[in-house]
């Protein structure tokens, strides 16, 4: 794996053509979380995949569409076009340097964004490949919830899963009391529609209860389902992206 930490002589030696693009966000996450779990999200998506590839790890960026929580101070939002803008200048310019293949990862649920950006450079540019590591479907997902021990999971953001991650990521940064409640199920009609300090208790899409784990207990179980869950995401990965750039770039 390179990063911008690495020289140039470093990255031309390395004969890598691909590289890894992230983007984090900077939200809300209840009154007792962070801001910028999303970013710490994307950049543990990006390491891996970066190791996995072998390839260049550009920084996280760290803005998204987060509309939904724009009520709530602090929180940055970026329109999706001056954000799929930006990425598709650094895409550009990176292809002009020989490389060939990009894999782009969000750590943000909201970036409704990304399948029709994905969809839009690949027809729009015919000598490079952009992928979204989503091959293994939900399995990862299901997996890293048993593995974690957090089945019957119920939220959107800002519960107990939430707290597990910041608690495995930044501890220094929490505040472990209970935040968030059982949004009715029919709020989620709305919930692209309405900003969610108008859908929620708090901010938070799901609850946390202070009294139900110990830290230790909580940081554990962010730690296995984030790497049970982005372990699974490798899988394959490689021969995908591959096989699509041969594909794409087959001249029969």
């Amino acid at each position: 794996m390179l990063s911008y930490k690495n020289s140039t002589k470093e990255l031309l030696e390395s004969g890598t053509d691909t590289v890894i693009l992230s983007v984090g966000a900077t939200e809300q996450f209840g009154p007792y979380l962070p801001m910028h779990l999303d970013t710490l999200i994307a950049e543990l998506y990006a390491e891996a995949y970066g190791k996995e590839l072998n390839a260049y790890v550009l920084p996280t960026l760290p803005f998204n569409t987060s509309e939904e929580h724009a009520n709530c101070k602090g929180t940055v939002t970026v329109s999706p076009n001056v954000l799929t803008n930006m990425l598709e200048e650094i895409i550009v310019n990176l292809n002009r340097q020989g490389f060939k293949k990009f894999v782009l990862c969000c750590g943000h649920g909201g970036s409704y964004w990304e399948a029709a950006f994905i969809k839009h450079i690949n027809y729009k540019y015919q000598d490079l490949i952009v992928i979204t590591p989503h091959h293994n479907g939900r399995t990862p997902w299901e997996e890293a919830i048993k593995a974690a021990g957090l089945e019957g999971l119920n939220e959107m953001h800002g519960g107990l899963l939430s707290v597990c991650t910041a608690m495995w990521l930044c501890p220094e940064l929490v505040k472990l009391k209970s935040m968030g409640s059982d949004v009715p199920a029919e709020n989620r009609i709305y919930a692209d529609y309405i900003f969610w300090d108008k859908l929620t208790k708090d901010g938070c899409w799901g609850k946390f209860d202070e009294n139900s784990f110990t830290p230790e207990e909580l940081a554990e179980k962010g730690k296995k389902f984030w790497t049970t869950f982005i372990s699974k995401k490798c899988e394959g990965l490689k021969s995908v992206l591959e096989e699509a750039y041969r594909k794409k770039t087959s001249q029969s």
